[in-house]
């Protein structure tokens, strides 16, 4: 470059915000070729693509220390100020932050450009309007152009950092203060972009390109955004008013204030400024000058001599300390490269460099920049290094330099080590951009480069992870960018935005994902927002779902398609519940209620569908009086009611009034009166839901597992004692002993039982029924067991339970004649009776005293072996021999038993019954027969109370019997051979009148004919 005419050079000065590096731009564009210096690596990048993006790359050239992009044709040159090639001939030369001379470090290369570099045509110096008297001092004649600031600064005081507005930039000066502002910004208002000189070009890049393009409103900084970086920032907050400058922790100068403040606002937008943290509030004076853009004018700018002699290292060092030829230039403190030439020409690579040449190359390897900020000694050992390979070898050794480079190759490890290995890597790419230092520059340039962007988008991805929540960045823009695309919703329900996971949508609540940071309230009104369209169209689809798509569970949730959208509640009545939707503030107005209204209008119909039987039961049009009153408490107990209960209605009802119940579904039972249409696993899951919406609740236990082993087809289980008895009776199961067995399954076994205890064995022509017994007894059969599917004490503890009573007799053993006479009396060997708590059948009372009884859960194989059990069981009570078991020992077999059941009230071991089973039974009773109820009257005991409903009737009452022929008894039991003299009071309404009007028969009924048959002479 060579001087030109004052009248070609012009001083661009003004605050920030005043498009002075633009009009630098258009016009070294205006000439035909041109050059500009930049004060960071990170502005000489942006500003080369643009120029890139306006005349195409391979007319651009980029030099930095760290990057060198030379096309042959190149005609534009973008720069650091340090990297500009001086001996390269442009038009245009523009010298941007001109400011920066007065740095102690850097200040002397802004001053020597200032002083020497100039274009053909133009010479261009930008900066900021301090430097005019110092630029017309030191360069006469020059044009200064002031420009105004295209927008205002304003004071905004003092704000906490949680409570500053958004797109601020918080101002600190040192890592550590950064690090903690952005981890309280995160944790406050979702997260912060993070610019320091410390971080690496592509770093810086990456996160004000975060910051720019919104997906953060903060930005949280050192000085570095003070020079070059337009960023879209309306308010400024210094956290701090001193900072370290390599030397000393000093106050910032109004001038340094007013450099980073004048960040804020861009092109024609007002900006703030303010404190924030530990700052004190500025005062007046300073807020004045920063608002008007009133500094002190610099006085003095950093110098170093620029004409250098490398005739040896001592003469070197003299033209370094030569002073400046004017009092605006001051001589530079010692530099970092002057401390490395002292280092190195102490050492073994001093020796060496004797020569002009031999200097010069050891002072281009002393200005190795100290990216690590190591000490001296051992920056100064590197430099050895590389200056005696290149001064022996002609370059720098490969094997040492790619150990250098492969331990910076690891993109592993926290915030701080990443930072570490990067600058490593700067230093090595330095050197792989000097001119023929290596072997093979092109490939340690490309392999220094691609470690170094690795390492900085690594500690992107680290400084991004420990500052941003990445989901309210999304979230933030979308709410600003309408055209963004719409969130993605899978098949669980978990909503993610541009891949980030905000939350997840059930029926008609949105659920935001936990994060440890983040404006909650903010991140949930725009997650909200977000979602907001979604749970509408949810809801239209809702309203005109069909009936189909909707069920409720046993925990009392309405599920639409899987998702829970209602919960059901107690309403006035029991079969009157109330649904209640489950949405948040973002469905209200008319789209909740039409999903209300749609939901109310599918209960109903769901009630009415399942329990279609037993609303019947509510006011029947043609029933009346008693048998009206016996529906409606059928109607009320869910299709359900133990005969016990209703014990007096029942006897109450007529033939024609049992009938028209009979009509509406309703059937009488020996145990219960149900609507059998109401046992399938569908109403009886619904009756337990709205029974227990009433009684404790729908998270009682039974609630959800009964309708599960209702559907699964048992016919009886073990009980549990955790839940409510009267919950199994609403599942349709009766607690019987310690199992519960189902209540038409229940009517099948006493159907089975019945026609067992009425038969008599002598007069029973042709082969006898399995179970027969003598004494109106039975035996346990397999058809029993299997029914019930259980056998063994459970069984048994069942039919103790409904009122039998057992009698066990040991078996009579198949042995030889004289085995018989060894036999004892058959007096010996008298039946012993299980002793009964009480002679009549239980009550409803004593079967839930015995359901109240701890029971253990069967085990799943247990049916397999019960069903065995019952088989086993049942061939020995039908005289099948036992197999035969070959013993292990000389221990005697364990005696077997022949177990026959009576009704408890019976005595089997009276001679009474035997002697009179061939007379004919009356008739009486048999329409309760023929109902399951209680047994004939004839098969009654006159001294005993009628059998309860419910329960198996007592002994049968023989017609052939008078009651003058019976003996009465002492008070001991026996007979005392005499007649009664008149008829004990108890038994005066049993015996027969003859006033008393025989009982008649429907004709029509089955009873009828089947009296006639055992009775010809009735005819």
């Amino acid at each position: 470059m060579t001087a030109i005419s004052a009248s070609s050079l012009k001083a661009i000065l003004g605050p920030t915000n005043t498009g002075k590096t633009f009009f630098a731009i258009e016009r070294m564009l205006a000439h035909r070729s041109g050059m500009i210096g930049l004060p960071l690596r990170l502005l000489a990048r942006e500003v080369y693509q643009k120029v890139v993006d306006r005349i195409g790359a391979q007319h651009v050239a980029l030099v930095t220390g760290e990057e060198r992009i030379v096309p042959a044709k190149a005609r534009y040159w973008v720069c650091t100020v340090e990297a500009m090639p001086l001996d390269v001939p442009v038009e245009c030369v523009a010298i941007d932050e001109i400011q920066v001379a007065t740095d102690f470090d850097r200040g002397h290369v802004f001053t020597n450009r200032i002083l020497h570099a100039r274009g053909l045509s133009e010479t261009l110096l930008l900066g900021s309007a301090t430097m005019a008297p110092l630029v017309r001092a030191l360069l006469p004649g020059v044009e200064i152009i002031h420009r105004p600031r295209f927008s205002e600064l304003l004071y905004a005081g003092s704000k906490k950092i949680s409570r500053q507005p958004k797109r601020s930039a918080i101002v600190a000066f040192s890592a550590s203060q950064v690090y903690a502002i952005a981890e309280l910004i995160r944790r406050e208002r979702g997260g912060a972009a993070v610019v320091m000189g410390a971080l690496s070009p592509r770093t810086r890049n990456a996160q004000v390109d975060m910051y720019q393009n919104g997906d953060v409103d903060f930005l949280v900084a050192t000085d570095a955004i003070g020079m070059g970086l337009n960023l879209d920032v309306h308010h400024v907050a210094f956290a701090d008013d001193h900072k370290f400058d390599g030397h000393q922790t000093r106050p910032l100068t109004p001038a340094e204030f007013g450099q980073i403040a004048g960040r804020a606002g861009r092109h024609m937008h007002n900006g703030s400024f303010g404190v924030t943290g530990n700052a004190p509030e500025f005062e007046d004076e300073l807020i004045k000058q920063l608002e008007m853009h009133d500094f002190e004018p610099v006085r003095v700018i950093q110098w170093r001599n620029h004409e250098l002699d490398f005739a040896s290292i001592e003469a070197l060092h003299a033209s370094l300390d030569r002073t400046p030829p004017v009092r605006a230039l001051t001589r530079v403190p010692v530099a970092t490269d002057q401390h490395a030439l002292e280092f190195t020409a102490r050492n073994e690579a001093g020796a060496l460099a004797r020569g002009d040449e031999a200097v010069r190359m050891l002072w281009e390897c002393c200005g190795i920049p100290d990216y690590r900020d190591i000490s001296p000694a051992q920056h100064g050992e590197i430099i050895t290094r590389i200056y005696l390979d290149l001064r022996r070898h002609g370059h720098v050794d490969a094997d040492w330099i790619a150990e250098q480079v492969r331990f910076c190759d690891n993109v592993t490890g926290d915030i701080d080590t990443l930072s570490n290995r990067i600058k490593q890597i700067r230093t090595w790419t330095f050197v792989a951009n000097r001119k023929n230092w290596l072997e093979d520059p092109a490939y340690w340039r490309e392999k220094t480069r691609d470690i170094e962007d690795r390492l900085s988008d690594a500690l992107h991805e680290r400084l991004t992870q420990r500052f941003v929540d990445r989901r309210t960045s999304v979230l933030m823009r979308h709410l600003r960018d309408k055209h963004m695309v719409s969130p993605e919703i899978n098949d669980l329900g978990e909503v993610s935005l541009e891949g980030h996971l905000i939350g997840s949508i059930e029926g008609f609540r949105f659920t935001l994902a936990r994060s440890e940071g983040g404006d909650a309230k903010g991140v949930a009104t725009a997650a909200a927002q977000v979602v907001a369209p979604e749970i509408a169209r949810r809801a239209e689809r809702v309203a005109g779902a069909p009936n189909e798509e909707f069920v409720l569970a046993t925990d009392g949730y309405v599920r639409w398609r899987g998702q829970v959208i209602a919960n059901l509640a107690e309403g006035e009545q029991l079969l009157t519940p109330r649904l209640i939707v489950l949405a948040d503030e973002n469905l209200t107005g008319p789209d909740l209620e039409r999903v209300q209204d749609r939901l109310n209008l599918w209960l109903r119909h769901l009630i009415n569908t399942q329990l279609e039987a037993v609303l019947a039961l509510e006011a029947p049009a043609e029933i009346e009086g008693t048998a009206r009153g016996l529906a409606y408490r059928l109607y009320e107990s869910l299709g359900i009611i133990p005969r016990g209960a209703v014990a007096d209605e029942v006897k109450g009802l007529d033939q024609d009034e049992r009938g028209k119940l009979r009509k509406l579904g309703v059937k009488f039972g020996a145990y219960h009166i149900y609507v059998p249409a109401s046992l399938k696993p569908a109403p009886r899951e619904l009756a337990l839901i709205l029974y227990a919406l009433k009684h404790g609740g729908v998270r009682q236990p039974g609630v959800t597992e009964l309708p599960q082993i209702v559907l699964s087809g048992r016919t009886s289980f073990l009980i549990d004692p955790e839940v409510d008895t009267k919950l199994y009776e609403l599942a349709g199961f009766k607690v019987a002993g310690r199992r519960a067995v189902r209540v038409d399954i229940l009517e099948r076994l006493a159907d089975i039982i019945r026609p067992l205890i009425a038969l008599n064995p002598a007069t029973h022509q042709g082969e006898l029924p399995a179970g027969a017994a003598e004494g109106n007894g039975f035996r346990v059969t397999v058809e029993m067991t299997s029914l019930l599917g259980t056998a063994g004490e459970d069984f048994a503890s069942i039919l103790t339970s409904l009122g039998y009573r057992v009698r066990r007799t040991p078996k009579a053993a198949i042995a030889a004649p004289e085995a018989a006479a060894l036999a004892p009396p058959a007096a010996e060997t008298a039946a012993a009776e299980v002793p009964e708590a009480s002679a009549a059948p239980a009550t409803e009372a004593a079967v839930n005293a015995e359901a109240a009884t701890p029971v253990e859960g069967a085990a799943p194989a247990a049916a397999a072996l019960e069903e065995t059990a019952a088989v086993e069981t049942a061939t020995a009570d039908l005289g099948a021999p036992a197999p035969a078991v070959q013993a292990e020992s000389d221990k005697p077999a364990e005696p077997e038993f022949d177990e026959v059941w009576f009704p408890a009230g019976r005595r089997p071991d009276n001679a009474r019954h035997n002697s009179n089973r061939s007379r004919t039974p009356r008739p009486d009773g048999a329409e309760a027969t023929a109902d399951g109820g209680k047994p004939p009257r004839s098969f009654r005991r006159p001294d005993r109370e009628p059998a309860g409903d419910g329960k198996p009737g007592g002994r049968p009452r023989l017609e052939g019997r008078r009651d003058e022929q019976r003996k009465p008894f002492d008070n001991k039991g026996k007979s005392s051979g005499k007649r009664f003299d008149k008829p004990r009071e108890d038994w005066k309404e049993h015996r027969p009148r003859e006033d008393r009007k025989p009982a008649t028969l429907d004709p029509n009924s089955p009873w009828a004919a089947l009296a006639a048959l055992r009775n010809p002479k009735s005819e």
